[in-house]
């Protein structure tokens, strides 16, 4: 058997494996993954956290922490706040941890195994919720979103931040990565129309369009925080 042969016999065997640990980061292979992701979507986080004010006292939440570059950014900006993160992957759980170990000790990060489907927090618990490269992968969009919409305060704010959505100057590079991952790949109006589906008001969408970035924010509806 020829070289080229077995390389592509790898391809095949592996790419599922591959697939599924982008989706789904597991204790040992994944957590390179989530050592990749902290590394480069540092700066699209920090582009997306631009269009959010966020308050020292805030009550954050995370959704699809990964590797927990995130909640220790929102833990650095609310100082005197609490930042919760939640993953359904064992793994990004426990990479996510050891990332935030000295706040957790202080008592201001809490990081749990828990759903986007399925919120384990009462209603209106947080001023601010975020969700950075993960919407993607919702197993239900339209209720996941509700449910995000469940747990925010009156008057606080749900933010999605992504590194690509139908229609920016990349598209022919993404469109067949986002199938192959079976990811969920939407335009600008269709993440305008989602949030205001949830019953999110206030919608805004800002475009990095020289990276090919997407923020979109909504409010809940009520008083301001």
């Amino acid at each position: 058997m020829n070289r080229q042969l077995l390389t592509l016999l790898a391809v095949v065997i592996l790419l599922p494996y591959v697939l599924r640990q982008v989706r789904k980061p597991g204790r040992w292979f994944g957590r390179l993954f989530l050592w990749s992701m902290n590394r480069s979507h540092s700066s699209l986080t920090d582009w997306g956290l631009t269009h959010v004010t966020i308050g020292k006292h805030f009550a954050i939440l995370d959704v699809g922490c990964g590797g927990g570059r995130t909640v220790q950014k929102l833990a650095a900006i609310a100082t005197e706040g609490r930042v919760v993160g939640i993953d359904y992957s064992v793994g990004s759980v426990e990479a996510s941890r050891a990332k935030n170990a000295e706040k957790i000790r202080e008592g201001r990060v809490e990081i749990s195994q828990a759903s986007v489907s399925r919120l384990p927090f009462p209603d209106a618990t947080f001023d601010l919720v975020t969700a950075v490269e993960t919407h993607y992968y919702w197993p239900d969009r339209s209720a996941d979103l509700k449910e995000v919409l469940r747990v925010v305060k009156p008057g606080g704010v749900a933010i999605v931040i992504a590194e690509t959505y139908k229609g920016n100057r990349l598209d022919f590079v993404y469109r067949p990565v986002m199938a192959l991952l079976g990811a969920a790949y939407m335009s600008v109006e269709e993440h305008r129309a989602w949030f205001a589906s949830a019953g999110f008001t206030d919608v805004q969408v800002f475009e990095e369009k020289n990276h090919g970035w997407i923020s979109v924010t909504g409010r809940a509806p009520g008083r301001e925080v």
